[in-house]
């Protein structure tokens, strides 16, 4: 199982200041339970991915449980002088089984994954994890520049492997390294590769790669 943590935001500028930092709009809960959304650094690259559900006192971000005390460092850093606080309430929670993870499609960020991404790598556009006209949020410049320009020639993608590979593993189309496996759960995987290269003969570390389709169509 993922571990989660659990951080509690709340304070008069709860809302304003997680809508200038997420990268989905918050004025979706008044109709859903919860929503995705990522949190990149000024470069668009994510920093963690979440869900955002509200609270009695303000809003619930559940997140990957290694990067708990950090992201609530860093938020913090951020607050300057917005009405907001931050408290990590829980840790260690069993998330979604990463089976199921890889099999609809959903990457996990971890300790090893952050930072690394734009949040178009990792699909989170077909992911309904991201906002085009909620305005300006961290990273947002970066990330819309991608998506109207259709600059998006790496996506996550699906597979099978003959035996197991590891996170972090290079996949090579047997000249070199063309992309990276994502998440691992037995021989399923999510890797970010070139989309032109998909249906090439792809491997890691020399075990075959077979690609799986995705649960959404990706454009």
């Amino acid at each position: 199982m993922y571990e989660t943590s659990t951080i509690s935001v709340h304070g008069l500028d709860a809302f304003s200041f997680l809508q200038g930092q997420l990268s989905n709009d918050l004025g979706k809960l008044e109709s859903r339970t919860s929503i995705r959304a990522a949190w990149c650094n000024p470069k668009g690259r994510v920093i963690t991915l979440m869900t955002v559900s509200k609270s009695a006192d303000g809003y619930s971000l559940t997140v990957p449980a290694t990067l708990g005390d950090e992201i609530v460092r860093r938020l913090t850093m951020f607050r300057f002088r917005a009405k907001v606080e931050f408290k990590l309430i829980a840790a260690a929670n069993s998330s979604e089984d990463p089976a199921v993870a890889i099999d609809s499609g959903l990457p996990w960020i971890g300790t090893l994954q952050s930072e690394k991404f734009t949040p178009h790598m990792l699909n989170l556009d077909m992911l309904d994890a991201i906002s085009f006209d909620k305005g300006c949020y961290t990273g947002q410049e970066v990330v819309a520049r991608t998506h109207y320009k259709g600059a998006t020639k790496r996506r996550t993608l699906k597979f099978e492997s003959r035996e197991p590979v590891s996170t972090g593993d290079k996949v090579s189309d047997g000249e070199r390294d063309i992309g990276e496996v994502l998440n691992v759960a037995g021989n399923r995987l999510l890797a970010i590769i070139p989309t032109a290269r998909a249906k090439d003969a792809l491997s890691v570390n020399g075990i075959a790669l077979e690609l799986i389709p995705l649960p959404y169509a990706l454009v």
